[in-house]
Formats: structure tokens, sequence, C-alpha cells
């Protein structure tokens, strides 16, 4: 057992910051070979872990049953090697184990526990890790945040680092998984602060606005496209908006990126566009009154297309191939594993381009380059 670096909240405020991306019911890991999710079990209160195959000629789930049903805040990651991760609380601790299959039932191995008095909210499990044989998790306190790895160490949980301030989100950087972006709230401001997890250290990596919140959502290690929620260029109002990593152009705020009485979501970026992020597809998840349906946007082309989602999309999940087929994973009582290609439709790109190809950072950088601070006057809304 591993006593988890957190401190006592006041009443009241033992929960995480709100997450401005809402956990998808479906975790895929970075390669798009595996799936998983909580799945429901023959009695409609319990729950089960399933893993979906997705590499082979068509998608299929295993169904992982231990000896007791999955409560619902159960959560699941996928490793590269085909075994699930399992998150649970269970008297104060979070614990930690590895399923697989083994013929007719179910292999579990215990991984260890991290101690979170009355903390069920306060931990949670990090997008996949680029490598995908490690699994990483933040604790969140009053007034420190711990990032700990809970798969693939060599011996149980173990604290990589500690952060001033109440973190949120999680986007990885560099292939490698070492360097992670987190959402820090600190003074009453939320800016988003570099990890490097093999010495701890933080660093600032998008500061917009002085009086601005600031946080990063997705992000491309190969053409270091980013994906950004801010309120700096309407305050109290977050608009989403894209810069690239290491570039000295401002960030921007497209107006195609605003629907009205919609929330927009981005969960997915194409990979392999080396260098050319204004050419890189993103996958939106669009929220409105009428449902949830799905959304492409690419950099270049200033266009939003707006696209029907299958049948039992399990919401926000999903995932570009290289050449820009976008993968949505869905379940229904007839296909109850399955997955929808959708190829968005293509838009001339305007004649004047949304930005100048910039210089980016290699993705093999020792260390992002913070981008650059962008003041109300050099914002760019169009």
């Amino acid at each position: 057992m591993t006593a988890c670096a957190t401190e006592p909240t006041a009443e009241g405020g033992d929960e995480d910051p709100v997450p401005p991306v809402p956990p998808a019911p479906c975790v895929i890991t970075a390669d798009g070979a595996y799936a998983a999710r909580l799945a429901r079990g023959p009695h409609p209160d319990a729950w089960f872990p399933e893993r979906w195959t997705l590499d082979g000629p068509e998608p299929y789930a295993v169904p992982l049953p231990v000896h007791q049903p999955e409560e619902p805040g159960t959560e699941v990651q996928p490793l590269a090697d085909g075994r699930v991760l399992v998150r649970r609380f269970v008297q104060d601790r979070h614990t930690f184990s590895l399923l697989y299959p083994t013929g007719p039932g179910t292999g579990e191995l215990p991984l260890g526990a991290v101690e979170c008095p009355q903390a069920r909210a306060r931990l949670r499990l990090l997008p996949p890790a680029p490598c995908g044989e490690r699994a990483h998790a933040l604790a969140v306190g009053e007034r420190t945040s711990t990032v700990w790895l809970v798969a693939g160490g060599a011996f149980g949980p173990e604290r990589l680092a500690e952060i001033p301030g109440r973190c949120s989100g999680g986007v990885w950087l560099d292939h490698a998984g070492r360097m992670l972006a987190l959402d820090r709230e600190l003074g009453g401001r939320t800016k988003t602060v570099v990890v490097d997890l093999e010495d701890g250290e933080v660093s600032p990596l998008l500061q917009i606005a002085a009086d601005s919140d600031d946080r990063l959502l997705l992000a491309d290690p190969d053409s270091g496209l980013l994906l950004i929620r801010s309120d700096a260029p309407s305050p109290g109002a977050p608009r989403l908006g894209w810069g690239v990593l290491g570039s000295t152009l401002p960030v921007r705020f497209p107006e195609s990126l605003r629907l009205p009485d919609c929330a927009l979501t981005p969960f997915a970026v194409q990979p392999g566009q080396m260098l050319a992020p204004e050419r890189c597809a993103v996958a939106l998840r669009i929220d409105g009154a009428f449902g949830t349906w799905v959304g492409t946007w690419r950099p270049a082309e200033r266009l939003l297309h707006q696209l029907a989602a299958p049948e039992g999309w399990l919401a926000g999940s999903g995932l570009w191939t290289p050449d820009g087929v976008l993968r949505l994973p869905y379940a229904t009582a007839d296909e109850p594993c399955a997955v929808a290609r959708l190829i968005p439709p293509s838009a001339p790109v305007e004649a004047e381009p949304a930005a100048p190809e910039p210089t980016v950072a290699e993705p093999t950088t020792a260390r992002p380059v913070p981008l650059q601070q962008a003041p109300l006057s050099r914002l760019v809304t169009n």
C-alpha cells in the first residue's frame, strides 16, 4: 500500500476540478490496437470490464468479469499487450489490477494500492501513455497534485512528480511518454504546465493572457498541433482555439469552432502529418439540445463539417488513421462490438491559409518549448 500525497480539503471541496473534456466511455490505446470499457452484465446494475481488439480484420470483444461486479465508478484502461488495467475504490484506497483472459475465466494480477481517505473522486487514471506499456494516475489535493505510475513499474505504484496547485486534464506531448501537460489551478487562474516525469521538473507551457484561464485539450506530437480552450478572447466565455508547439505565432480562435447553444469537445487528432499542423484533421464531439453528433475540422479549411454519429456510438471515443479515416467505436443490441469508419468531406483550402506554416519543434525534443504569449491584441478569432 502507498500513501497518497494529498491533503484534506475543505468541507464540500474534495472533488477534482471540473475536467474540460468529459470522460469517454471507451478508452483506446495510443496505437489503436485495443480498447476497453465497462459493459453491462445480465443484471442492469452489474458491470464488468470488456476488452476490444481493433487491429484485426473485424473488431471483437472479450469480457473480463471477475468474482463480483464492478461499480460504475471503476476505471479501465487497455495496455499495448492486451491486458486491461482496472482502478477500483475500496475502503479509502484506490487499488490497481491487471486483467487478462485465461481460457474460460479471467486472470487478475494485483499491482498495489494508493491510499487516499475519502477521495473517491480525487484520483483518476490519465490518458493511455504513448508507449502502451505504462499507466499513470493523477491524485488531486487541496494544494498539491501528484502523478503516480500505477502500471509498468517494478514495485507497485510509484510517485513520479508532485505539482503545487490543483491539476486537471492530462495530455501527452511526446511519443516516449515523458512529457505530460496538466492544467494547473493556482492563485485563482488555470494555466497549462509541463511535467517531466523523469526528473519531476515542472515548467509553463500555455499562458495566453495574464488574467485568462487556459487549458490544453489535445496535442499531436507529429505535427505539433495543440487544441486549446481559453477565455482570453472573451472573458468568462471559454472558446476553442489552436496553436503549434514551439511556434512564435499567436493562438488562434476560429469562428468555425463556435456553434450557438452547443458544446464542442475535441477527442482525436490525425497523426502522421509531420510538421504540417494546418492539415491535421480534428474530431470533435458536439452536444446540443437534440443529441450528440460528430464534427471534423482542419485548421487550414476554416470549416466545421457536422456528421451524424453511428447509433450506439461510445460518445467521445475514436481515433484517426494517418490517411484520414475516423474510426468510431459503437455498441448496439445487434452489434455489441463494432467500429464505424467515417471519411469526412474535403473542403478547398482558402487562398489565404489560416496561418503560415510555422517552424515546429521536433517530436524528439527533450523539452517542449512554451507557446508564445499572445496578448489579447494579438489573438486571431477568424
